[in-house]
């Protein structure tokens, strides 16, 4: 089957191509892509005139490799598949398998003549253990599940049918969430399982082999809660309250350690609360999004979609997959839904609803934060709307079409 090009990421990754000083680690949650993403950079660098006997790729979850795991197998396994004084190229899927691999890569990448690209479990590359071991001599690419463009360009690639209706598909994606291999999959029910089958893996693979679990209920009762209050704003003593009012009593301790699985495993993104007249974080108060809102559907029997959370998580994830940091504003007692910052320093803040049409006070409660914002960085209230107004220097704009501009500032 022909690939799907993920371009938003390869264009992120091909100037680094041949950067034999730069080891290249691309994450992202479970199944969103990382693997195939290896693969299309190898079909890039043979259509460029690559030699496939100077590309080494390696998936040591495959059977034949089940027996390299440590560092000097993999050492040798590596020196036997590459070109002594010319250039290789070394892609290495899974490789938190072999203990030690940080030392191994190094050294292949002192070598000056290869150039490596490296994916795993999140739990592992993201637990600062190889930034410690490699600092400043590696470059993480971040990958997320399919944005709402990328749900429909695919699903155009394999000529699957899309609604004509760009809200019912929206509902559709919405539902359906953005494992790629998910837009394959013909019905709801089988979609669902798939994605259920990705949550247990991220327990199996990403959570439970790295973090000790002694209750495993307490544990999924957490993020059960999680998962259901995406996008409301949380702290541990609030969480720590409710679950002991359900009779569940677990150590603050403990409760922040699994939080931390959830978010080291890419299950949940956390989101910072900014005080905007302060200029500081606001301690304790984080607001999490869902890496794919498929895990939202696939863990609950109920189809309604809160729009609220739900466009928020859209906005959120679009924002990540274009480099932005994000965070939420509050400003005295108001709230922007989102401070967003790009590479260069540029701000841009954006206020997320359904809609604005039904009545003026719905209007009011969107703009109202965004007006009492003095610089003059843009602002943006994104609906659903396709009937769209100005009011002082705001941008109103269509969800949509606000996405498929690849631009916020």
């Amino acid at each position: 089957m022909d690939l799907f090009i993920r371009e938003k990421y390869l264009k992120k990754i091909r100037g680094f191509y041949k950067s034999n000083d730069l080891i290249k680690v691309i994450t992202g949650v479970r199944r969103c892509g990382k693997s195939t993403l290896m693969r299309m950079i190898v079909n890039e660098l043979e259509e460029q005139g690559v030699h496939e006997e100077r590309i080494l790729y390696l998936d040591l979850d495959l059977r034949k490799y089940r027996k390299i795991k440590t560092a000097d197998q993999l050492e040798d396994l590596i020196a036997s598949g590459i070109h002594e004084g010319e250039q290789n190229y070394i892609f290495i899927d899974e490789v938190q398998n072999v203990d030690g691999f940080e030392e191994v890569v190094n050294g292949f990448r002192e070598e000056g003549n290869c150039s490596i690209f490296i994916t795993g479990s999140n739990s592992y590359l993201l637990s600062g253990e190889l930034a410690t071991k490699l600092t400043g001599r590696y470059i993480e690419f971040e990958m997320y599940t399919l944005t709402f463009e990328e749900y429909e360009l695919m699903k155009a690639f394999y000529h699957l049918r899309i609604d004509n209706n760009p809200l019912a598909e929206l509902q559709n994606y919405i539902l359906e969430g953005g494992f790629p291999r998910t837009v394959l999959i013909e019905n709801i029910e089988d979609k669902r399982r798939y994605a259920e089958s990705v949550v247990q893996e991220i327990f199996e693979k990403d959570i439970r082999r790295r973090v000790i679990i002694k209750n495993r209920e307490s544990f999924e009762t957490i993020r059960q809660y999680l998962v259901n209050n995406f996008g409301s704003t949380t702290s541990v003593t609030n969480l720590q309250r409710d679950l002991e009012k359900n009779g569940q009593k677990i150590s603050r301790q403990t409760l922040t350690k699994y939080i931390r699985a959830l978010v080291d495993a890419k299950v949940l993104y956390a989101c910072d609360r900014f005080d905007m007249k302060s200029r500081k974080s606001i301690a304790g108060e984080k607001k999490y999004y869902l890496s794919d809102l498929s895990f939202y559907f696939a863990l609950n029997t109920d189809n309604r979609i809160n729009y609220e959370p739900v466009l928020e998580n859209i906005v959120y994830l679009y924002a990540r997959s274009m480099d932005s940091k994000v965070s939420v504003g509050r400003i005295g007692k108001l709230e922007c839904d989102f401070i967003m910052r790009d590479t260069a320093m540029n701000y841009a803040y954006v206020q997320v609803a359904y809609t604005i049409a039904m009545s003026k006070e719905t209007e009011d409660r969107e703009y109202k934060p965004l007006e009492m914002i003095r610089d003059n960085y843009p602002k943006y209230v994104v609906t659903t709307d396709y009937l769209l107004q100005k009011r002082n220097g705001i941008q109103h704009v269509n969800l949509i079409d606000f996405m498929k501009a690849e631009k916020i500032f």
